[in-house]
C-alpha cells in the first residue's frame, strides 16, 4: 500500500491490523504480561487522569494493578477508523472503542474513546511505541 510517499507491504498491513486484537485478547484474560508484550521496551501509554507511562515495565505494572482492581472482569474493544503508513517501519492506527463493563455488549457513551496507536516494526514484529486515548464527549 502506498499513500504516495510511503510504501508498506500487504503482509505488514495484516500484521498491523492484529496489534489491537492482541491488546483486546490480553485484556480479556486480564494478562498484564501479554498486554505489555505488545509494547516496545520504551513504549509509552498515555491515558486520561494524568497517566503517562514510559516503558514496557511501567505498562506492565500499571496493568497488573488495574486488572486486579478497577479493570477486573472488564473487556476492551476497538474498531480501526484509519491506518496511516508513515514509513516502512512506522504506522499510525486510529481506533474508536472503549471499555466494556461486565455484562455490557456495547461501549457506553461515558466509556467511549478514540485512540491513536503509533506502531513500530522492531525485529520483524509490529509493536506499540506510543498509545494515547481520549474520551469522546458529546458537545
Amino acid at each position: 500500500m502506498s499513500d504516495g510517499t510511503t510504501v508498506i507491504t500487504d503482509a505488514d498491513l495484516a500484521a498491523v491490523s492484529k496489534v489491537p486484537q492482541r491488546i483486546i485478547e490480553a485484556w480479556a484474560k486480564n494478562d498484564a504480561d501479554a498486554f505489555a508484550a505488545v509494547f516496545t521496551e520504551d513504549g509509552t501509554l498515555i491515558l486520561p487522569d494524568d497517566i503517562f507511562l514510559k516503558s514496557r515495565a511501567e505498562v506492565h505494572d500499571f496493568m497488573a494493578k488495574a486488572f486486579a482492581g478497577p479493570f477486573k472482569g472488564t473487556r476492551v474493544t476497538g474498531t480501526p477508523l484509519a491506518v496511516k503508513p508513515l514509513a516502512a517501519n512506522a504506522v499510525l492506527v486510529i481506533t474508536r472503542g472503549g471499555v466494556l463493563a461486565p455484562g455490557d455488549e456495547d461501549v457506553t457513551a461515558e466509556r467511549a474513546i478514540r485512540a491513536s496507536w503509533l506502531l513500530a516494526k522492531k525485529d520483524g514484529e509490529w509493536l506499540i511505541t506510543a498509545y494515547q486515548n481520549t474520551p469522546i464527549r458529546a458537545v
